[in-house]
């Protein structure tokens, strides 16, 4: 059965970031580069598992974002994971494009070469574009998982949290 939702019943764009503002959820960032090399990426706190066999993940990126064309045309991605201590990638990859990478150390994942935030995340998932589907201001990317990784920081390796608008870390007791 549907519901008639009259207009002006609308929610207002405040008033949903509020709504999911409150719902705390972890922190990754999505990597990917272009054919020449050039990394990008991008802060998401919108990321889940979607199926195990095959294993696949879904990741909303915005279609204002400068990654998301690069990762469509790639193929593919890399989902790190941060950790406690990965909160300054979290904020370097919110920020300006230009300055993600020249402030966090990252390495080349060993399946697809693209960037692994090793020191900022807690794991990684490096995988392979299997769908993109255009979801009005986003557009939602599934990815089979074609490799994971734990890492071992020398930091508090639990997750790294956002919600209701500041960063927190999982409890590790």
């Amino acid at each position: 059965m549907v519901i008639p939702v009259q207009d002006e019943h609308a929610v207002t764009r405040d008033a949903f970031l509020a709504l999911m503002g409150s719902h705390p959820s972890g922190v990754a960032v999505i990597t990917t580069a272009d054919a020449q090399g050039t990394p990008y990426g991008f802060t998401c706190t919108a990321l889940c598992s979607l199926s195990l066999d095959p294993p696949q993940l879904l990741v909303s990126a915005a279609n204002t974002g400068s990654t998301l064309p690069v990762l469509a045309a790639r193929g593919a991605f890399t989902v790190n994971l941060l950790h406690g201590a990965g909160r300054r990638a979290a904020e370097a990859f919110a920020g300006p494009a230009a300055e993600r990478f020249g402030t966090v150390p990252w390495r080349p994942a060993p399946v697809t070469s693209l960037p692994m935030l090793t020191q900022d995340a807690h794991a990684t998932a490096e995988c392979r574009v299997t769908r993109l589907i255009p979801a009005d201001d986003h557009t939602i990317v599934i990815g089979e998982v074609l490799h994971t990784e734990t890492h071992t920081p020398a930091t508090d390796a639990a997750p790294l949290l956002y919600g209701m608008r500041r960063y927190a870390t999982w409890p590790t007791a």
